[in-house]
């Protein structure tokens, strides 16, 4: 049975012994395949293995290297957005150039989770790749606004097969206890770009153009794929043993869950689109839109998510409310800082550079061993970091406020992202069988995706009603004219980060 079907959490509370103990014995097989490659005895003293072990080595610098790359893209497009959009005269749909890609995205998901679960995460990686390359060299040759965001659309396809397919792939190749120091590497190797990605990006924006940031990147994952996917090959190839035939009934409901899927996708675009639009006719496609998202995601997610059921469901819904609400505000920062307090791209990448270094603290620390009992209070922690932040952030709107007290509110608030986005996928694993780690990590990060888009619509929709749309560092009348516009945005998201709070209470059974 999958995690996404609807089921008795009382049921699945006595099966988890169960799972529990096969999970060891299979974590007990791989690690005694391990050491016979490596030329370890049976009667050789057992030495503590790492991620960075003979045995990891490979698997771990390959698909930590993948997640470095994305990274440079993530922190280079937020910095190259702003000039892209007003070179291509899109700023009034700046918001679709985020939300396309996550709407897409949620897609990808779905469909990498099938995929991976029925034959492996290899396929989906690689395809995911792919995609992922098009995309950014789509938008970075688009002459059009609306071109630029189908790129994205496409990036974003490629970045949920990604993201899901690595996922399973560290539950099924790390052991339990390596899984907090991956997910710690994996954080941070978001360090080095966020520092240099912001300034790389806006050097160039300033002195080659905007274009070069996206199609500068897709030729450089060629040499972690080839580094990684033998191992990926070897550990994490095929579908878990006893759930990969497709006549035991789970073709059907597969197929299902990918109408599903395409419902979420078109459902979030349209609800994009009327919340970009605000005209009278726009409420027909928000109709529709609910009338597809609403059944696609109770269908998709845990049975409780929405009211917070403890457990699983709980970890999916802290997910979606932590990610959602900081990349929303995120987003506006740099236009925030450029439109009301004329910086330069780079400077205003600057503000977001640090935030990286302090994502990455915040993983190591909850990957320390003595740091496991505590975890639940250490996301707590987190989330209210997460929405002091979001909170000081419109703070230099005020032209008082130093511009840098940006970068001092989001260095603390990715301290906490980094405690909390951590630890969720960590939890996630716990909490999922073999044979339902793809299906469990698609619904994680549809929570993820999903909050993502839809708080960058409604943030796009309030921004664009008090006029944000027309805001332009170049012209000195409407530099200041539309604090308000920003102010909508991240209050409102910080209202949402500490709801989030609360969730943390709920993550574990009684």
């Amino acid at each position: 049975m999958s995690a996404l079907e609807p089921r008795d959490d009382a049921v699945a509370h006595e099966q988890a012994g169960d799972q529990a103990a096969d999970r060891a014995a299979d974590r007990a097989v791989h690690r005694a395949a391990d050491r016979a490659a490596d030329g370890v005895g049976a009667g050789a003293p057992a030495v503590r293995e790492t991620v960075l072990s003979r045995s990891y080595r490979a698997l771990s610098i390959g698909i930590v290297s993948v997640i470095v790359l994305i990274a440079f893209e993530a922190t280079a497009v937020g910095t190259a957005m702003p000039v892209a959009a007003r070179e291509l005269d899109g700023l009034s749909l700046y918001a679709f150039a985020f939300s396309g890609y996550f709407t897409t995205s949620l897609f990808g998901m779905v469909l990498a989770g099938q995929w991976s679960d029925r034959r492996g995460p290899l396929g989906a990686l690689t395809c995911g790749i792919a995609a992922f390359g098009a995309g950014l060299l789509l938008s970075g040759t688009a002459g059009a606004m609306w071109l630029f965001i189908a790129g994205r659309a496409v990036q974003g396809l490629g970045g949920g097969l990604v993201i899901v397919a690595l996922y399973v792939v560290v539950g099924r190749a790390y052991p339990e206890p390596l899984r907090p120091s991956i997910m710690a590497a994996f954080a941070a190797g978001w360090v080095v770009p966020s520092v240099v990605g912001p300034l790389a990006a806006g050097a160039v924006t300033e002195h080659l153009g905007w274009r070069w940031v996206f199609t500068g990147i897709p030729v450089l994952v060629v040499v972690p794929l080839a580094l990684a996917l033998p191992q990926i090959r070897r550990r994490a190839s095929g579908p878990v043993d006893g759930h990969g035939d497709p006549a035991d009934g789970k073709t059907s409901f597969g197929r299902r869950r990918l109408r599903l899927a395409l419902g979420i996708s078109v459902g979030a675009g349209l609800l994009q689109y009327a919340a970009q639009d605000l005209r009278p006719l726009s409420l027909l496609p928000g109709v529709a839109g609910a009338a597809l998202l609403v059944p696609a995601v109770l269908g998709l997610l845990p049975r409780g998510t929405y009211r917070a059921a403890r457990g699983l469901p709980s970890v999916v819904l802290l997910r979606g409310l932590a990610a959602g609400s900081f990349i929303a505000a995120e987003s506006f920062v740099p236009l925030m800082l450029v439109t009301q307090r004329g910086l330069a791209p780079t400077l205003a990448g600057l503000s977001l550079a640090a935030g990286g270094a302090t994502w990455a603290l915040g993983s190591w620390v909850q990957a320390r061993p003595r740091m496991e009992p505590h975890r639940e209070r250490l996301m707590t922690l987190g989330m209210v970091l997460v929405a002091s932040a979001i909170a000081a952030a419109p703070s230099v709107l005020i032209d008082g406020v130093p511009a840098w007290t940006v970068a001092v509110a989001w260095g603390f608030g990715c301290f906490g992202m980094g405690l909390v986005i951590s630890s969720t996928s960590v939890l996630l694993l716990q909490l999922s069988a073999p044979e339902e780690a793809g299906a469990n990590s698609a619904a994680l990060q549809i929570s993820d995706g999903l909050s993502n888009a839809l708080l960058l619509a409604a943030g796009g929709a309030a921004f664009a009603s008090l006029g944000g749309g027309t805001v332009s560092h170049t012209d000195s009348q409407s530099a200041g004219a539309h604090p308000a516009a920003f102010a909508a945005v991240f209050l409102p998201m910080a209202c949402v980060a500490l709801l989030g709070t609360w969730v943390t209470t709920r993550l574990r059974q009684r």
